[in-house]
């Protein structure tokens, strides 16, 4: 559970970027592509301020993840990106006054739990965060539930 404060700043950072570039597409009104060069217009849209940032940050957002997958197992890490979401549609609903049904609400209620389920597997019984590559190069060990090999095949 060490990295998880870098798991975070990647989700928030993701979120984030999906705002950006939502602000972005709003400021640019519906896009058409008739009666214009394409590649015009993609440049157009990359080249605005909002959606520039959206993209450079979602350039920081991966870079983030690079790093945490260097640490922890991807089944581990990979589903923290859900509290993407979470994040994204809370702030789409005070940003941009976006709905936020009852459906959403138990979704994301689901996506909190699940979230929470995968946290607590990066543990073992004896509390040792499993999350990490927590084992020595080259063995494999077993655990309450399953068997973890590690630095046998690369």
């Amino acid at each position: 559970m060490k990295y998880i404060v870098f798991i975070l700043f990647t989700v928030m950072t993701n979120a984030a970027a999906q705002l950006m570039l939502k602000q972005g597409m709003m400021s640019l009104g519906p896009i058409s592509f008739e009666g214009s060069n394409p590649l015009l217009k993609l440049l157009q849209i990359v080249f605005s301020p909002w959606v520039f940032l959206g993209l450079s940050t979602f350039v920081i957002s991966m870079a983030s993840h690079l790093y945490v997958l260097s640490k922890v197992e991807l089944s581990f890490a990979y589903p923290f990106l859900s509290l993407a979401y979470v994040a994204v549609a809370i702030f789409a609903y005070f940003i941009f006054r976006e709905d936020l049904n009852g459906w959403r609400i138990a979704g994301i209620g689901f996506i909190c739990v699940g979230t929470v389920l995968i946290a607590q597997s990066g543990r073992d019984l004896g509390g040792r965060d499993l999350g990490g590559r927590g084992h020595d190069e080259g063995t494999a060990s077993l655990s309450s539930d399953k068997i973890h090999t590690s630095g046998i095949v690369r």
